[in-house]
């Protein structure tokens, strides 16, 4: 059965077929915030720890970590910037991390302070990108998310968004890194621009699991970019997703709908042992006057570490406001 182990300097975190659903906490994102870069260029990271502390009470199993806040000289200004953003996020909660950054030396920065395992979120098919990102996986020993695109750019034909994943699988190997160290995101297109979005996001995680046996994880809202109502579509697609055999995504745990469909698909999948976790979230639950649903207590958790309480381009888990 594959596994991948992530984990925080206290908490052991594993994504897996036999798992409670990984929610990877998309909000600690400069990417199309620009309030929250202008803060974090000139060191305030208020909105960083309020970010943080609100996604894990609201069930967040990981946090994705992005200090992008400028193209300009990013391989001077990221890495530092980066550092103190974990430095701080670590030290806020007991959760693991995603290193999310498109600049090698972020990344490593990152690698340097991070506790416990973290999850680097990514590398591409590439030839520059392999060879940048792969060694780092492999001499801190840490799992990586494999973008399913190339040199050639984002496929619309799933089969050869599916070749480019086996790429990175097999270049993996050969630097040692087994499959379970191996999160592939297939890539979401948005369901408005291409209406088989769903259909071929579903078929392409079935291949990725049975013939590469690899878990999977994706940027949950690109699949409604452009509609109206998002997160109506965003919550109808998670246990669809999950039925498929999705593994993880990187989204907005602060959606109280979107939560509950991760966690009833959890139930529904046997991942959730004995409701046991649907239990503690709603046992108190009152529908909101005028019949809207209530959100879930803040300090319910999304499912565990093991059992009990367990990261805007295409797939990287940009924060949506």
């Amino acid at each position: 059965m594959t596994r991948t182990i992530v984990a925080s300097a206290t908490r052991e975190i594993i994504i897996g077929f036999d798992q409670p659903f990984c929610v990877i906490g998309e909000r600690i994102n400069p990417t199309g915030r620009k309030k929250l870069a202008a803060e974090m260029i000139e060191g305030n990271f208020d909105t960083v720890i309020k970010d943080a502390l609100e996604q894990v009470a609201a069930g967040a199993t990981m946090l994705d970590v992005n200090a992008g806040v400028t193209a300009v000289n990013p391989n001077e200004t990221e890495p530092p910037l980066l550092v103190k953003t974990m430095e701080i996020v670590q030290g806020l909660v007991d959760v693991p991390l995603s290193i999310d950054s498109s600049v090698t030396a972020a990344i490593e920065a990152a690698l340097k302070v991070a506790k416990g395992r973290p999850l680097i979120n990514s590398v591409t098919g590439e030839e520059e990108k392999l060879e940048a990102i792969l060694p780092l996986c492999k001499k801190y020993d840490v799992p990586v998310v494999a973008i399913s695109n190339d040199e050639t750019g984002i496929s619309q034909d799933p089969d050869v968004r599916f070749a480019v994943a086996k790429k990175i699988v097999e270049r993996a190997a050969d630097y040692g890194i087994k499959p379970h160290d191996i999160v592939v995101d297939p890539l979401v297109m948005p369901i408005g621009a291409v209406g088989s979005a769903g259909l071929q996001v579903f078929a392409l995680i079935r291949r990725l699991r049975e013939e590469l046996k690899v878990n999977t994880t994706c940027g949950l809202s690109n699949i409604s970019f452009g509609l109206p109502h998002r997160h109506g579509i965003n919550a109808g697609f998670i246990p669809m997703v999950i039925g498929a055999g999705m593994t993880s995504a990187i989204m907005n745990p602060c959606r109280p709908a979107e939560m509950e469909a991760v966690r009833a698909a959890n139930v529904l999948n046997g991942t959730d042992e004995h409701c046991y976790n649907w239990i503690k979230t709603y046992r108190d639950y009152k529908p909101a006057e005028g019949g809207a649903a209530a959100a879930a207590p803040a300090s319910a958790s999304t499912g565990g570490g093991r059992r009990g309480g367990r990261a805007a381009r295409v797939g990287g888990g940009a924060a949506t406001e």
